[in-house]
Parts: C-alpha cells; structure tokens; sequence
C-alpha cells in the first residue's frame, strides 16, 4: 500500500451501501475494542443519520456507544497529507484510536478542521467528535435531542452577534431534517 491517502471501497456504492459499510465497520470495533468497557453506553446502536454527499464526500453524523460524530468520507483523494505512523499499513497494524491527528480541509468555500481516522473497511476518513460522553443518554432519540439543543443555542448566539457561518447552518438544518429519510 501507499503511504498517501486510501479510500475503502464503501464510498464507490449507493448511500445504503456506504451506511451499511460504516456500520458494520464500527460495529467491528465495538466487538473489538469497546465491548466490555465501562464507560461505554451499550444501551445505544450504531446508527448513522443525515447522511448526505457533498463536494467530493460523504457526510454524515454517526452516534456509537462510545461518541457521536459528524464523519467525511472521501469519495475521491482529498489531497490531504498523511501524517507519519497514519498511512494504511501503520493503521491496520496498530490498535483502534477514537480521535487521529487534526487536519485541515476545504469543504463548500470554507476551511474545516477534523481528526483523520483509518478503518480497513472504510479507508482513511475525517472525524469531528461532537459528544463523547455518552453515559447520560437513554436512547438514541435522546442523544439527537440534545445535539438539536446545542444547534439552536449556537444559532440564537450567533443570531445575537450577527454574524453567520453557512457550512454550518446548513449542514445543521440538514442533519435534523435528514434522519426522516435515512
């Protein structure tokens, strides 16, 4: 393999495919790696919501029993550089990490900043953690809520401070609308 970037082969199918592939890959680390933690709230599913491609990625949020996340998964090479001990091979020799090394990337005009992961099944992808603890949660519905929650404070303040960012607003009212169809 190459030290640059990979794509996995989810990518290259239709949107089940792509959310089916994210799924059985986390599933595989929860088997592997989160299983019998603790601090793991296995009350809740792997589930991937708002799923939706744009600019060259697939975007979506993914809840797990251990975070939720919004994810990019290159549907192309993004061009992004591969720091050391990321390339594939490192990856797939060494132990699961939550969260990679930070990383800069373009995304509709804007300049986003995300953790790189690497999954065999998935190819290297991008990583914004949004809650990582996820004890307090009943349910998958409840994680939501309270994501929805957050969104609608960060709208008002920055309605309040007039200014806008509409990445983030419009992948916000895509996210919530989203899980309808997904």
């Amino acid at each position: 393999m190459a030290d640059g970037w990979q794509l996995g082969e989810a990518h290259r199918g239709d949107d089940q495919t792509v959310i089916a592939a994210v799924r059985r890959s986390f599933g595989e680390i929860y088997t592997q790696y989160f299983r019998n933690e603790f601090l793991v709230n296995h009350d809740l599913p792997i589930e991937v919501r708002a799923f939706r491609r744009s600019d060259g990625w697939c975007v979506f949020l993914l809840l797990t029993p251990w975070m939720m996340a919004r994810v990019f998964l290159p549907e192309r090479d993004p061009g992004l550089p591969v720091p050391n001990g990321w390339s594939a091979d490192e990856r797939a020799a060494a132990s699961f990490l939550v969260i990679g090394p930070q990383l800069e990337f373009p995304l509709l005009g804007e300049t986003l900043k995300a953790h790189l992961n690497y999954q065999p099944g998935l190819g290297h992808f991008l990583l914004q953690p949004l809650v990582q603890s996820m004890q307090q949660y009943e349910s998958a519905s409840a994680v939501f809520a309270a994501w929805d929650e957050v969104i609608k404070k960060r709208d008002r303040v920055m309605e309040e401070q007039k200014r806008e960012c509409g990445w983030q607003k419009e992948v916000s009212r895509r996210e919530f609308f989203g899980f309808l169809r997904t």
